[in-house]
């Protein structure tokens, strides 16, 4: 059976599954509840420098976005980071980890940015005997108009500063969060690399507003007739957030920085991808607020069960497998030629695939007078949007023409394209 035990940044687990720093992380009996459950680890939520209290509303703290099934894809959050006492969670810090030693304890940190802020909550920090804190660079709400979370996340020079801050009055292992309301997420990351930063978390929630009251006329959640921007997260960011783990694990000056990845973790199966795209594990918060914190164990036993399948011993063997295959567009091969294939057998005659290629794309699937549906191989450039729509699974597939076969479509043959300066789709080759 494959070994889920997990080293990151020296800190050691018994699975690669964290708690990221949100509301199920506020409190000792939370984490000792998600620790029975089978988490691996827990950041903890962040914790702020004592002075002027932090004061949470007490209305409505959660937007939501669902599918047609009410299934739940996005919550967009108001809550700011902990109200609890400094002191009442150092102490439950301290119990936990004592408790629970085979498990990751972090502590997540924000407090403005000047370096005796800095000192001040590392020194306090100290006797907790937690394994290393994170520093949350990445709240778009509340604390970002207060000149911390994600307005020092979004100014690389602060980042570099503060990791530099932390570094220098700590001995923990230091984890940099990183915020994805940014242009490029590599240009942070590589200011915790220069910074010191033993590693990166990735992503921060999204700003957004969810929704509108449209008899109020406010944002949702809405606060007695007024609404605000949250930090959008759960499986609706998934693909934001692989696609910047990714810009991170494959540049040149950010490569081998170990990655921490967040962001609409849901199945096992997600967990896995962010793990082959460079995570060295993954932190998860909506999924356990939607379903509970057992939904750890089925992330352990379906990760389990497909490293067996794959061969892997350890998650070590999974991390960063896909990132030799990111590429840049400009490096795809245009010789790869595919084509839409129907299977008559699944097919319900629903048109969905019809209706989205004759209106949307490319007049490529023909509809019969007893609604037959087939593709039209010299119309079809495989944009596999049909796919996409078709409610049955594994229906359409998407087939290769081998090579030296035409292409009905253009008529040349697969193979006979050596770049995009030659291909037909180029439009200064077109125009020719």
């Amino acid at each position: 059976m494959a070994d889920l035990t997990t080293t990151f940044i020296g800190i050691k687990s018994p699975n690669p599954f964290w708690l990221a720093s949100a509301p199920p992380t506020d409190k000792k009996v939370n984490v000792e509840r998600a620790f029975a459950a089978g988490w691996g680890g827990v950041v903890w939520k962040t914790l702020g420098s004592e002075g002027p209290p932090v004061v949470n509303v007490n209305g409505p703290r959660y937007g939501a976005i669902w599918g047609a099934d009410r299934r739940l894809l996005g919550l967009n959050n108001i809550e700011l980071i902990t109200d609890r006492p400094l002191e009442v969670n150092l102490r439950e810090i301290k119990e936990v980890k004592r408790k629970w030693r085979d498990r990751a304890m972090i502590i997540s940190l924000m407090v403005p940015c000047d370096e005796e802020s800095w000192k001040d909550i590392l020194h306090r920090i100290a006797d907790t005997e937690a394994d290393g804190v994170e520093l949350n660079f990445g709240c778009p709400h509340g604390m970002a108009e207060r000149g911390m979370g994600s307005a020092v996340g979004q100014v690389p020079e602060y980042i570099e500063m503060v990791t530099r801050w932390v570094k220098q009055h700590s001995r923990m292992p230091c984890i940099v969060k990183l915020t994805p309301n940014i242009a490029d997420i590599r240009k942070p990351a590589e200011a915790a690399k220069r910074g010191g930063a033993d590693a990166v978390s990735l992503i921060n929630t999204i700003n957004s507003i969810t929704s509108v009251d449209l008899d109020d006329f406010a944002p949702e959640p809405t606060i007695d007739g007024k609404g605000t921007h949250g930090g959008y997260c759960g499986p609706a960011v998934k693909p934001i957030a692989l696609n910047m783990v990714a810009e991170i694990a494959r540049s040149a000056e950010t490569r081998g920085l170990p990655i921490s990845g967040i962001g609409g973790v849901t199945t096992w199966k997600d967990a896995a991808e962010f793990m082959a795209l460079g995570a060295g594990n993954v932190q998860v918060c909506t999924a356990a607020m939607t379903y509970g914190f057992k939904i750890v164990q089925e992330m352990i036993s379906g990760l389990s069960d497909y490293m067996d399948r794959k061969g892997f011993t350890s998650t070590a063997d999974l991390v960063g497998r896909a990132v030799p295959n990111v590429t840049d567009w400009q490096y795809l091969n245009l010789n790869y030629v595919t084509k839409a294939q129907i299977n008559q057998d699944d097919c319900i005659k629903c048109g969905r695939c019809y209706a989205a290629c004759e209106d949307t794309s490319h007049q490529a699937i023909a509809m019969s007078a007893d609604r037959t549906f087939t593709v039209k191989d010299e119309e079809c450039v495989a944009c596999n949007l049909c796919v996409n729509v078709c409610p049955v699974e594994n229906c359409i597939t998407m087939v290769e023409l081998p090579k030296g076969a035409v292409d009905p479509r253009t008529g040349a043959k697969v193979g006979d394209y050596a770049n995009w300066t030659t291909h037909p789709n180029n439009p200064s080759v077109a125009a020719e």
